[in-house]
């Protein structure tokens, strides 16, 4: 198994790949890394076609943080027609009626997808998220650590909810949105914003 990125996040994909019984042997970044706790072995860039071809389609997991970044390397291996595995930890609990999609989505330890939830590639589910019923998270979001999203939240493409928000049931969230930390989210945000605190506020727009 190859990880593309390899930085705080790819460790915690690594161990996500490790409780699936499915170790990760190579990694792929810009530059070598001085700091390789994992002590596995390093390809070269994904970017550099001898080492992209070497990758076979669900061979590989991209362990990318950043949501441009992740769907960016993510579009550069479809045109090649390889298609990054999805990884679930053994504690998450996934409920039969979900809907989740099979690339490039990782779901942590302790998470909750609940019935008719919709988790679209791409998308990262982090530690101790709660995803209630009919919940839509859109390709490429992330779900930071312990938040939770009441039912029929909708989240757009590209966007960050901070750990620890709450985003109330029936909330229509837009594409490229960030959450921060804590916040209480009590109506609907739309795209391309920045919203803070309890409740929560629009603080900037995010260029």
């Amino acid at each position: 198994m190859v990880l593309i990125g390899y930085s705080g996040h790819a460790l915690v994909a690594a161990g996500i790949l490790s409780k699936m019984k499915n170790p990760v042997t190579d990694y792929c970044d810009e530059q070598e890394k001085s700091f390789n706790p994992l002590q596995i072995n390093y390809l070269g860039s994904e970017k550099n076609p001898e080492v992209a071809a070497k990758i076979g389609s669900k061979d590989f997991f991209i362990a990318i943080g950043n949501n441009t970044i992740r769907r960016n390397v993510t579009l550069y291996f479809e045109k090649q027609s390889k298609y990054p595995i999805t990884i679930i930890h053994p504690t998450a609990i996934i409920d039969d009626n979900a809907l989740i999609s099979e690339n490039g989505v990782m779901i942590a330890a302790g998470v909750c997808v609940n019935p008719f939830a919709s988790i679209e590639h791409g998308v990262i589910l982090n530690t101790g998220s709660i995803i209630e019923h009919e919940c839509v998270i859109k390709q490429f979001s992330h779900i930071g650590p312990g938040a939770i999203l009441c039912g029929n939240v909708k989240v757009g493409e590209g966007s960050f909810v901070g750990a620890g928000a709450v985003v109330r049931q029936n909330i229509n969230i837009g594409n490229n949105v960030i959450i921060g930390a804590g916040a209480v989210v009590i109506s609907d945000v739309n795209d391309d914003q920045i919203v803070v605190g309890n409740p929560s506020k629009k603080l900037v727009k995010n260029r």
